[in-house]
């Protein structure tokens, strides 16, 4: 029996997805947002700032700045800004534990008073989620600011220059009742659009434990909601954090899908500020190479797809200083990144949107979409009527190229492998649904299946969506031996539609 055609969910949960962080509102950076700092703050985190504000101004004069701060974040003209210029179907909202409310903050550097201010953050963010999905946009949640900190900077929310989470007990059993609070709150409803739960930001590297912790969370979270996406930081190392993923996603189980979040920066090491601009643009073409011969066949190796959570234009001053019109290297710098990302991920987000130093210079998602640095899928630049008629002319050829697939699949086998079984059926069913499925997503705004006015969506994460429908149709290597002719009919289907769209 054919599976169900995909849904809202679906869409946004498994489109390409192009946007921006939502940095320094729900978990505070003073780089970004210094208003939010007295100059009495002790430090640059969000502990620092609200603790001077308390002690200076109280708790609520304190409570109101912040739920101003928060009401702030995203305005009508941000949305109309991020759908109909940026072309932007998605943003990662960075949050603390302590954005979950004070019962999230006993015993915790933000117990006491402090925990006071977060009364109402959660239902802030719940409402910021309605506003986006109401303009297409899906939130991925990030967990940034964990108990203890996932890493030593002060984007875990403290100034410590500790990663306490690891190893401590306590800190770990609070980041899991944090992280399955928010998967029962998507659950249970009225937060429509969430398009997945990131465990935790920028974990340190090497750090022991971090994968028997994911191990832990991941079956907490599919017992609070089987199918909402959850985003691993890969720790810095994303081979490793590859062959992990391959085996949390099998293709014959329906639970939660497993997706990587891996960030992109050239400003920061040694390695990246000793070559010029020039040579920093030239490696973006090999990247996200770790994915090769790991992605693209769920039947034998299993599912990995991967998100470009964080980027940004900047490089550091020394590369600057070998040289290049620096306008323009910027540009392409950036053109590189979208284009590679596109290809070779599943979605990206800039960092960041939002700033008190608007449009943010190579910091900022506005100022270089403005000047064409970062650029949106083609497909998303479509008006309603040419998606229409793109599918249309698409449609028309459906036949004649599901036809000249099944054909050339069915050759090549007869000619490699004369005389031996294949049930090409298979091929030719996977051609169909691939086919179907990639059209739903393309005119699921045309078609009032999601918000939006205008864009046709892509299927991003095509493994995981590959993988789902393979469980769902019963052709995981567990159940047939021939489920692999299913999936490359069913890649090949969506690699058409696309083809025959111009997309």
């Amino acid at each position: 029996m054919a599976p169900s055609p995909p849904t809202a969910d679906d869409i946004f949960r498994y489109r390409y997805q192009h946007g921006a962080n939502l940095g320094s509102f729900f978990v505070l950076e003073k780089w970004l947002t210094g208003s939010m700092y007295l100059p009495s703050a002790a430090g640059d985190s969000e502990l620092d700032a609200v603790k001077a504000s308390l002690s200076t101004s109280g708790l609520d004069a304190t409570r109101d700045k912040w739920q101003n701060h928060w009401s702030s974040a995203l305005n009508d003209d941000d949305l109309n800004w991020l759908s109909n210029t940026a072309k932007c179907n998605n943003i990662r909202l960075p949050v603390g534990y302590f954005t979950l409310g004070p019962q999230f903050c006993t015993s915790t550097p933000f117990d006491g008073e402090v925990a006071q201010v977060y009364t109402n953050a959660w239902q802030s963010v719940k409402q910021l989620f309605q506003r986006c999905h109401d303009r297409g946009v899906g939130v991925l949640i990030d967990f940034h600011a964990l108990p203890g900190g996932a890493n030593n900077q002060i984007h875990s929310g403290t100034s410590s220059g500790r990663a306490e989470l690891w190893g401590n007990a306590f800190n770990l059993d609070l980041a899991t009742k944090c992280l399955v609070f928010m998967a029962q709150e998507v659950q249970n409803g009225g937060m429509a659009g969430v398009t997945g739960i990131q465990l935790c930001n920028e974990a340190d590297s090497n750090v022991q434990g971090m994968y028997e912790w994911y191990d832990s969370v991941i079956r907490a979270i599919n017992s609070a909601h089987r199918s909402i996406p959850i985003y691993l930081s890969d720790g810095w190392d994303l081979a490793r954090c590859v062959t992990y993923v391959q085996g949390k996603n099998p293709g014959n189980m329906l639970n939660n899908p497993i997706i990587i979040d891996t960030h992109k920066y050239y400003c920061f090491s040694e390695d990246d500020k000793k070559i010029s601009a020039r040579q920093n643009i030239d490696r973006i073409y090999n990247e996200l190479g770790e994915l090769d011969n790991h992605d693209g066949n769920v039947f034998e190796h299993g599912a990995v797809s991967a998100i470009v959570g964080e980027y940004s234009c900047v490089l550091d001053e020394r590369s600057w200083s070998q040289g290049g019109d620096r306008p323009s290297l910027t540009r392409e710098f950036g053109q590189a990144q979208s284009q590679r990302w596109q290809k070779r991920s599943s979605g990206c987000a800039f960092w960041t949107f939002k700033m008190d130093w608007m449009d943010g210079g190579d910091w900022g998602f506005k100022e270089q979409t403005n000047k064409g640095a970062i650029t949106p899928p083609r497909s998303l630049t479509f008006s309603a009527q040419d998606v229409r008629s793109a599918a249309g002319n698409a449609e028309r050829r459906t036949q004649e190229l599901h036809d000249a697939a099944l054909k050339s699949h069915v050759e090549y086998w007869d000619r490699t492998s004369p005389g031996q079984h294949f049930e090409h059926d298979r091929y030719s069913q996977g051609w169909s649904l691939g086919w179907d499925d990639a059209k739903v997503f393309f005119r699921a705004r045309a078609d009032g299946l999601v918000p939006g006015e205008s864009g046709g969506d892509k299927i991003g994460f095509l493994d995981v969506w590959a993988r789902k429908r393979m469980a769902e149709t019963g052709q995981a290597k567990s159940q047939t031996g021939y489920g692999w002719e299913w999936e490359q009919g069913f890649r090949k289907g969506v690699g058409d539609l696309h083809s025959a769209l111009g997309i």
